[in-house]
């Protein structure tokens, strides 16, 4: 919908105000409207304080750790016999395939946009997400049909391996969730490595503690159902991550964003009277994005309205990207308004 600086739209309007706050876009499609005047306020993006934080080192570190330590528990877990030790060994395997994901996504999304990909790269962190979700998933349903297997015909576990390999697994996962701890708040990839490494932090204690329960009393098939609960606690985890990353590779509104308290804060805006196609959706697992057609039949308002427009969905709504038509024939308005629209 945005045009590079000095463009006409394609009827010949000569009235564009554009705000890229030194942002170059390669290429942007035209405006099909016919309206008396359209400003275009293109990523407003507030000093690019939305640019994901690299987090290179804290995926090397993490990575290298828990694949050290899969080989670990995954052979002691066949050596004593464990289901749960095998459990956890396929969830922080699951884990370290996530952080790889994860990794290759915050890389890909720095990419420069490109006439092509003129948002650069950035949907690949929302991939990711989906993508360590699912698999975590389905790597918990196949331990679970083991586990429930071993219910029926509980096999000797050697108790102290257990205890002592599951202690290690604590330090490995508590150490890699706090690398990632800073980051956790403000991008759902990091959040989710956060979650998943704390989660298996508590998960190795309680495989601790079964290792320490069958050690004093020979109750073996206490084995298998800490590993059902183990994979009951990631299901409950995980589901929310993927309900998450879902919405957000449909183009759901982010869940932290009321989008009738952003259509609020638009509507009051002085001499807007109306406003329709208003559309706020994630373009990365960090960055949201929003249209609106604002109807202004006073005329067009100046660059400073815009400027000060995009500063005020930056501050109070998290959206660096917002690009706004003005319309200045509520008529015109009306009838270009798709049914259902917000």
């Amino acid at each position: 919908m945005s045009q590079g600086s000095g463009d006409k739209d394609q009827h010949g309007h000569d009235e564009h105000a554009h705000d890229h706050a030194g942002h170059d876009h390669d290429s942007h499609d035209h405006d099909s409207h016919s309206h008396a005047g359209h400003s275009h306020a293109g990523h407003s993006h507030a000093g690019h304080s939305h640019a994901p934080a690299s987090f290179g080192k804290a995926f090397a570190i993490g990575i290298t750790l828990n694949t050290g330590f899969v080989i670990l528990e995954a052979g002691y877990g066949f050596v004593s016999n464990s289901v749960a030790l095998l459990a956890d060994a396929g969830h922080n395997l699951g884990d370290v395939l996530g952080l790889i994901v994860a990794w290759s996504a915050s890389v890909l999304v720095q990419r420069a946009p490109s006439s092509r990909f003129t948002y650069g790269l950035r949907g690949s962190s929302i991939l990711a997400a989906v993508f360590n979700a699912v698999f975590l998933l389905v790597t918990v349903g196949a331990i679970s049909w083991e586990a429930i297997l071993r219910l029926g015909a509980p096999e000797a576990v050697a108790g102290k391996t257990v205890m002592i390999v599951a202690a290690c697994g604590i330090v490995v996962n508590g150490v890699t969730a706090w690398l990632f701890a800073s980051g956790s708040k403000d991008d759902i990839n990091l959040r989710g490595a956060f979650a998943h490494m704390l989660a298996d932090a508590l998960v190795a204690a309680g495989v601790v503690v079964a290792g320490f329960v069958i050690l004093m009393t020979g109750w073996h098939w206490i084995d298998p159902v800490v590993s059902l609960a183990v994979n009951a606690l990631i299901i409950w985890g995980t589901w929310g991550l993927l309900r998450q990353s879902l919405d957000m590779a449909m183009a759901a509104v982010p869940a932290e964003i009321d989008p009738l308290a952003v259509r609020g804060f638009l509507g009051k805006q002085s001499g807007v009277v109306s406003l329709h196609d208003l559309h706020i959706w994630p373009m990365s697992t960090t960055e949201i994005a929003l249209t609106c057609h604002l109807v202004m039949p006073d005329g067009h308002p100046g660059d400073s309205f815009i400027h000060t427009l995009c500063e005020g969905l930056a501050s109070k709504f998290k959206i660096r990207h917002a690009t706004v038509q003005i319309e200045t024939d509520p008529n015109m308005a009306c009838a270009l308004a798709p049914e259902g629209v917000v």
